[in-house]
């Protein structure tokens, strides 16, 4: 499976090496629309990619792509992608609205063509352990779920200076919903956003608290303020502790009324976790896997879209019921 890369920046860089580690996936061409920004790209990485000057350069030489540019440009290059008969995977956030995610999903299942969010830590094995011992009744009935991703950002960097679609939230949300939604689904009755900005309006540190009927959770995200980056999973038994950085899933902790009866997990995180995603894409490509987690995406870009609304100065405490 020939993959090619939309996307110099930090993320492409570190998906090289983790692609390199997949069984069945080659590395065919890079793309970016910025002149010299690809070239510079093949030399710092000394990777084996062909510089495609045009879009559709990359696309004759690839049987898959990898969508690794802002998020703001994602949308437009994953219908394109798919007009063009590529299967995709598109970095978080795949995009900052529904409509534009249900109709990149339509596109992908008409076409019979794989469209897959890269959150790498949802196919990782720690977090699939997680959801296992969540789901197992050992704690109970799920009542409360508390996820937290923070980590200090240089000031200077896009994430910290972009006023449209850079801040703490569509940066790192994703990773704080992941759980939440997979967990508890889409049926909120309730959402709240609280928010710290910087001195361009930028949230450097965000909360998003969400009420179902009997539970609720809270998502937490900062790039210039640091919490404890654990997720906490409580039950009507007992509640899971993942230590921070809980993204990573590596020590799993299912704690009881009686501390004496914890029990601890350990799971393997190799190299930078993108391997994981890689290799769930080329499993669904290869056995023509239904994407069941269209939905979560689907929802994750709605609340991205939410945030934005509520940022750009709607208040935003309303209802939700998705199916």
């Amino acid at each position: 499976m020939k993959i090619g890369i939309i996307g110099t920046g930090r993320i492409a860089k570190r998906f090289i090496p983790e692609a390199l580690c997949v069984e069945g996936a080659d590395l065919s061409a890079v793309y970016n629309p910025h002149e010299g920004s690809t070239e510079r790209f093949v030399k710092e990485t000394g990777a084996p990619l062909a510089v495609a000057k045009e879009l559709s350069g990359l696309f004759e030489l690839s049987d898959a792509v990898y969508i690794a540019s802002p998020h703001e440009s994602h949308y437009e290059y994953i219908m394109a992608a798919l007009k063009a008969g590529k299967h995709v995977l598109c970095e978080k956030p795949m995009t900052l609205n529904s409509a534009q995610a249900q109709e990149c999903f339509s596109l992908a299942e008409e076409r019979s063509l794989v469209l897959m969010e890269g959150i790498k830590t949802a196919y990782c094995p720690g977090y699939k352990k997680v959801l296992e011992l969540a789901t197992s009744g050992m704690i109970g009935e799920i009542r409360y779920i508390d996820s937290c991703f923070s980590k200090l950002e240089k000031t200077d960097r896009r994430e910290l200076t972009d006023r449209s679609y850079g801040g703490s939230f569509t940066e790192l949300g994703s990773y704080a919903l992941l759980p939440i939604l997979d967990l508890l689904g889409s049926c909120y009755e309730n959402l709240r956003f609280s928010r710290i900005d910087n001195a361009l309006g930028i949230d450097i540190f965000t909360k998003l608290e969400l009420d179902y009927p009997g539970r609720m959770a809270t998502a937490v995200c900062g790039l210039g303020v640091k919490a404890e980056g654990r997720l906490l999973i409580g039950g009507t038994r007992g509640f899971i502790r993942v230590e921070a950085p809980w993204w990573k899933t590596g020590r799993i902790g299912v704690h009881f009324e009686d501390p004496s009866a914890t029990q601890y997990y350990e799971e393997p995180y190799e190299g930078d976790g993108l391997r994981y995603e890689i290799g769930e894409f080329m499993t669904k490509i290869r056995e023509k896997r239904e994407n069941k987690a269209k939905y979560r995406s689907i929802c994750m870009a709605d609340l991205m879209e939410r945030f934005l609304s509520y940022r750009g100065g709607m208040h935003m405490e309303g209802r939700q019921n998705n199916e």
